[in-house]
């Protein structure tokens, strides 16, 4: 049977005694009936934001189990939702009549207040372009997210791609200021196609040899999703983007210090790589790549470490493992520069990962590192993990049947929560 725990808390009440020499206290815990393992000397006491995948709902959950606080929202998710500093959520929201409309499909970026009303609003969403899966506030104030845009089975075959009667959807990263609803950069996939199939044209080359192309021929599917990018995360101090690519099974790092113009070129940008790709690693068969260990099959959330966290400039990533049906999370060291060589073992090293044979989804889901060390694990079909770096499971939240997105940690006394203003 399916996450049959080690230990069970059925709608208990934990006593827990703290003694001194001088008194002794008793603390009452009541534990909700979600709440499948709980051991409370080891676990991060802070709140759990439960992203419901495609719901109009989601909520703050403390570790005991219960729901402090639960949105309802205008518009289904389009799959991601974070509290930000301010106490504001940023989401993306699924368009009501979509041209698209592949799994994840989005369409309107919202900055919500605390209470839900829309503060901020943006349709990306038209015959031949759609916003999906995850987006993420930069630095300067600006929203970068992942869109699909069309190129038609014509463009595509004289692209070299491996299509006659399908239109294609490749990524496209794309960041708006909100201030003004200006586009202010983007990075398109199709202008780094590489192909070994059609001699006489200009993009015909082996990627083995150019392992910062792409090979558009790599996963051809019937409807034209042949990447499906689903997650982005943005470094700050190296100013670029890890972008997982789900059915390359692989996290590509794209330079977003270039200009848009340069982002169409192989030059220009702090690493003078266009928007090439600087790195790439999850799957060396997508480039046919005989060196390095493929880890990926099928994956999501590259998550870097930030630096109030334990294993800073690492990053964390969710292996689905559908080739085994048991899900891993990673935590990889990401080589200090970024070097992409043909024929190389060019995959970063494993510092951790977590897996266990009730742990297991095919989609979704993903990981974050909590501030005492802990993993925090958003498995999609059932509900939250925590363990420890030695693997341990403290807590397990079973999520009743509900498909989770991802999830996100706060503490009590962070500004996310704080400036919240709920409680």
């Amino acid at each position: 049977m399916k996450h049959l725990p080690f230990l069970v808390l059925i709608g208990i009440t934990l006593l827990l005694l703290s003694c001194n020499d001088d008194d002794q206290s008793n603390t009452i815990i009541t534990i909700s009936d979600n709440v499948e393992v709980y051991n409370g000397d080891l676990i991060e006491n802070g709140y759990v934001l439960a992203v419901k995948n495609g719901s109009n709902t989601s909520y703050l959950l403390n570790k005991e189990g219960f729901k402090v606080y639960e949105w309802t929202f205008e518009d289904n998710l389009g799959n991601d939702l974070e509290i930000l500093p301010n106490g504001k959520l940023l989401g993306i929201f699924k368009s009501d009549s979509p041209e698209i409309s592949f799994g994840g499909y989005g369409g309107i970026l919202k900055i919500l207040n605390p209470d839900g009303s829309t503060e901020w609003e943006y349709s990306y969403a038209s015959e031949n372009k759609i916003a999906h899966h995850d987006l993420e506030l930069l630095p300067n104030g600006n929203v970068l997210f992942i869109a699909w845009e069309r190129i038609t089975s014509n463009e595509a075959a004289l692209a070299g791609v491996d299509t006659i009667t399908t239109d294609i959807f490749p990524e496209v990263l794309v960041e708006v200021n909100p201030s003004t609803n200006q586009i202010v950069w983007e990075w398109h996939s199709f202008d780094h196609i590489i192909q070994d199939k059609f001699n006489t044209l200009p993009n015909y080359g082996n990627v083995s040899d150019n392992p910062q192309l792409i090979d558009f021929n790599y996963d051809i599917v019937d409807n034209g999703d042949i990447m499906h990018a689903n997650g982005i995360d943005y470094d700050t101090d190296k100013d670029v983007i890890y972008l997982s690519v789900n059915y390359y099974h692989e996290v590509w790092v794209i330079d977003h210090s270039t200009t848009t113009t340069q982002a169409a070129t192989n030059s220009g940008g702090n690493y003078n790589k266009g928007g090439n790709l600087l790195y790439r690693f999850g799957n060396p068969e997508a480039y046919k790549n005989t060196q390095g260990q493929r880890l990926f099959y099928n994956n999501h959330f590259p998550n870097l470490l930030e630096d109030n966290k334990p294993g800073a400039g690492n990053i964390l990533v969710y292996g689905n493992g559908n080739n085994v049906s048991q899900s891993t999370v990673f935590e990889l060291d990401l080589p200090e520069s970024f070097s992409l060589l043909p024929n190389t073992n060019n995959e970063p090293t494993i510092i951790w990962n977590f897996t266990n044979p009730d742990f297991y989804f095919g989609r979704v889901s993903g990981a974050v590192r909590l501030q005492n060390g802990n993993t925090l694990i958003a498995e999609g079909d059932y509900g939250f993990w925590e363990v420890t770096p030695n693997n341990d499971i403290v807590w397990k939240y079973n999520g009743g049947g509900d498909i989770f997105w991802r999830c996100y940690d706060y503490l009590p006394t962070d500004e996310n929560i704080l400036n919240l203003d709920l409680f």
